[in-house]
């Protein structure tokens, strides 16, 4: 079930949970309300930062949408993704894996690293030593989400306990611990709050970050005008579907529906 990403989820769980406990025992703001009987706020901090952990492996141990097999293997990989057109009315746009030999549905792409072919591919994750794909994209984006505010929150909690000296060395002998704190706690708010934009803005012209980053390379947009998307529906639409519709959505028939470019 962990593959190879335990050592890369116990490192994150034990940050998370040390910068939490650093938190809760420095003279914060937490530490001052839990003195005065004020339970309320670090109980909810505490519960938004199990819901990030949680967040976090549920993404990371669940399947992407891996492509099951259903073709009989006649050989080992070529060493390269191969892209065999089958022309079929109902299948435009299908494909062959060059490294597993699995027939692709349209935007499947096939990971060396997790070596498994993933439905509407986006990214291999080394953050969760797992690929973002059709089943688990929107809960990556749930999860960067529940992050980022409850780093925001570590933020504001992690400065209102670091008071003002009237030497260098004093107030950082004082501080010290706090600042290591707030600068993970700052550097990966900047991180998620990237990876959360960009991934919205994807998400809203309804394109991929493998698409995105290797356009040029994918034989159904290269084709295709730079601005051009054949499924893009509109932001709301794509807004919608990407988080309201659970379903397996057959990428071929929506390309189909978009002429070709002449």
């Amino acid at each position: 079930m962990f593959r190879t990403g335990l050592l890369v989820r116990t490192a994150f769980t034990l940050l998370t949970w040390v910068i939490t406990l650093i938190l809760f025992l420095s003279n914060t703001d937490l530490r001052r309300c839990e003195e005065r009987g004020e339970l309320l706020p670090p109980a909810l901090f505490f519960l938004l930062v199990t819901l990030s952990v949680l967040l976090y492996f549920t993404v990371s141990l669940m399947d992407p949408g891996f492509v099951l097999s259903d073709t009989l293997k006649t050989g080992q990989g070529i060493g390269e993704e191969t892209e065999l057109m089958i022309s079929q009315p109902s299948t435009p746009r299908l494909r062959r894996c060059g490294f597993c030999l699995l027939q692709q549905p349209m935007r499947a792409k096939h990971c060396q690293t997790c070596t498994r072919c993933v439905r509407r591919f986006d990214h291999h994750c080394p953050w969760m030593e797992n690929c973002v794909g059709e089943r688990n994209h929107r809960w990556f984006v749930v999860y960067l989400l529940v992050q980022l505010l409850t780093l925001l929150w570590a933020v504001h909690i992690a400065l209102s306990g670091i008071f003002p000296g009237e030497k260098w060395g004093l107030w950082f002998q004082a501080n010290g611990v706090l600042l290591v704190a707030l600068g993970f706690v700052g550097i990966f708010s900047v991180v998620v709050l990237l990876l959360l934009g960009c991934h919205f803005y994807l998400i809203s012209i309804n394109c991929t970050t493998w698409e995105f980053m290797s356009r040029h390379r994918i034989s159904y947009l290269k084709d295709r005008g730079a601005e051009e998307n054949p499924f893009d529906r509109g932001v709301f639409c794509n807004l919608w579907d990407f988080f309201c519709v659970c379903r397996t959505v057959m990428w071929e028939q929506v390309h189909k529906k978009v002429p070709d470019s002449v």
